[in-house]
């Protein structure tokens, strides 16, 4: 038999996380910390029970279902202090599982019930992020939202703050929100202005809706990476058209079961892009509202696509190049994993890697 990767394996390969919602993936722990703090009321006190409102699981139906947990998780994110601790709590939870590079992405327009202006919110999140840095050493960068059903307004506000901080700490800008009736084409002006100034982006596209939306996300806002991009198998030549120019897909396979985007996980084109020679990223979305990490989402392309340690190297070695740095900083950091990644061997087939599971009526009288 094949030989199985577990867990603590996977955990150990330097990875990168390349879209993962600042406001999605906080800690428990923190959100009632920060609401006693604050004098926040949240809908429950209780850890185990708050996880159950904020946790996607079965409560969702669509994108805009999962969304809702984001009013808990927005609550106690309206000071300065709060940020910075959710970014710095982050990057050490990225640290916990050896990812070696981040983009953090949030709308820092959000973030301003309390009065906050918008330049301390992304200065607050930028600080957390490097001291993060500076504690556990793993890479990291800001990328701003414009919110969809908001207004193309406010997105050209988000695009203006990005140019404000480019070099600064924020790396690029993204479209993110629901997609139906939100099309991106509206935004566009937010687009030009990123794009006039060389800053990276990258837009939700093809979760919610279909190939359409990728389409428009390329074509008419530009962007360089597309979040999801579930709905891509639909259309062939918009595939070949991303396979050609290698426009990277940023792939959440647990939060798309969630918002139904894919109806289950043998479903999902995951393996279909990867073979078809796609640039595929493994991300988490939401690494609380999703209750994920990087390492579970490969596991998942490894116990479920049966992808194996080769593949899975290609995958992070994708992601290492999809990331929005600098040429000569990525080619440095690129050769320092791929020679990292060399001295990891696939683990011998152990046939006890797999435990049969016993039912009451096989197990031994005692």
């Amino acid at each position: 038999m094949p030989p199985v990767l577990t867990l603590p394996f996977i955990e150990k390969l330097p990875k990168t996380d390349l879209h993962c919602h600042l406001d999605g993936s906080l800690r428990i722990a923190t959100i009632l910390d920060l609401a006693q703090r604050q004098k926040v009321k949240l809908p429950a006190d209780d850890p185990d029970k708050l996880f159950q409102l904020i946790y996607a699981g079965e409560r969702c139906e669509s994108l805009e279902d999962y969304l809702k947990a984001f009013e808990i998780t927005l609550s106690v994110m309206q000071t300065e202090e709060s940020l910075y601790r959710t970014a710095y709590e982050l990057v050490e939870d990225c640290a916990r599982e050896n990812v070696r590079y981040l983009e953090a992405r949030y709308s820092p327009m959000l973030h301003t019930q309390r009065g906050l202006r918008l330049a301390p919110i992304v200065e607050a999140v930028i600080q957390g992020l490097r001291a993060g840095e500076r504690d556990f050493g793993v890479r990291s960068g800001v990328i701003l939202c414009g919110i969809r059903s908001i207004s193309a307004e406010s997105s050209l506000r988000m695009a203006e703050l990005c140019v404000a901080f480019k070099n600064r700490g924020v790396i690029g800008f993204d479209l993110a929100g629901a997609e139906y009736n939100y099309p991106a084409k509206d935004h566009k002006q937010a687009f030009q202005l990123i794009l006039d100034n060389n800053v990276n982006c990258t837009a939700h596209a093809g979760e919610a809706y279909g190939p359409e939306s990728i389409a428009q996300a390329i074509h008419y806002c530009g962007a360089h990476r597309i979040g999801h991009g579930t709905r891509l198998r639909e259309n062939g030549d918009l595939l070949n058209y991303l396979n050609d120019h290698r426009i990277p897909l940023e792939i959440c396979l647990s939060s798309n079961i969630q918002t139904r985007a894919a109806p289950d996980f043998e479903s999902h084109p995951l393996p279909f892009f990867f073979n078809y020679g796609l640039r595929v990223t493994i991300n988490t979305d939401n690494r609380l509202v999703t209750n994920t990490t990087c390492s579970k989402e490969m596991l998942l392309a490894h116990e479920v696509y049966g992808l194996n340690l080769p593949e899975l190297k290609e995958i992070i070695i994708s992601g290492f190049k999809s990331a929005f740095l600098p040429h000569r900083e990525k080619a440095d950091l690129l050769k320092k994993v791929t020679k990292e990644l060399e001295g990891f061997v696939e683990p011998a087939s152990d046939l006890k890697a797999i435990e049969p599971k016993v039912t009451a009526a096989q197990k031994p009288v005692s």
